[in-house]
């Protein structure tokens, strides 16, 4: 299949944009950290190009609503992009927060501050919580709704009591989008049924 394959990453700030520098750099793919905030500022139409502009076929997109309610702006890139016939989201890195609004989102799994899968959501520490599969975040309402074939949940990216640290590699956000890129013949298999290409 043409178009580009993007990995959606639930978080926007300084943290955020250095780990997914990384990340990266070691898995290939491009990181679109220059339209990258918090909350997301950019239009749909703005990032939809943007995408359509790198040099990659995967992208990394960074989207943060910070704490906003429902379906914002960070929220719109994403519904756009899951409308966009030139676009196939293969997977989405869910970042735990702790969101007054109690957004949260299925999981596929979550991975634990210790690099750990596990069927149990985390918390912005990375620590396993009760509820099992699923997690609460600023900007998953969202993620809950699409068909986006695997979904990890993970602490707040680049920190995580240090265990996520740059200088570290990023090792829990590394692994996240390693999983997803295992898994991408899942996202193919949903888009296209009948004529599944790897």
């Amino acid at each position: 299949m043409n178009g580009k394959e993007i990995i959606i990453i639930t978080d926007g700030d300084h943290f955020a944009r250095k780990a997914m520098e990384s990340v990266s750099k070691q898995l290939g793919g491009t990181a679109l950290l220059s339209l990258a905030d918090n909350p997301s500022k950019i239009t749909p139409s703005t990032m939809i190009h943007a995408i359509k502009q790198a040099k990659t076929k995967l992208v990394y997109v960074l989207i943060d609503d910070a704490g906003f309610s429902g379906v914002g702006s960070g929220e719109a890139i994403l519904q756009a992009l899951a409308n966009d016939p030139d676009m196939i989201i293969i997977g989405a890195v869910a970042v735990a927060a702790h969101t007054k609004n109690k957004e949260w989102t299925r999981v596929s799994f979550a991975i634990d501050q210790d690099g750990n899968i596990i069927k149990n959501g985390v918390n912005k520490e990375g620590i396993p919580i009760y509820e099992s599969g699923r997690i609460n975040g600023d900007t998953v309402y969202l993620l809950d709704q699409l068909a986006i074939p695997t979904v990890v949940g993970i602490g707040d990216i680049g920190k995580m009591n240090r265990r996520d640290d740059v200088d570290k590699g990023c090792p829990i956000t590394k692994k996240a989008i390693e999983l997803i890129l295992e898994r991408r013949q899942l996202a193919y298999a949903e888009k296209n049924p009948n004529n599944l290409r790897y």
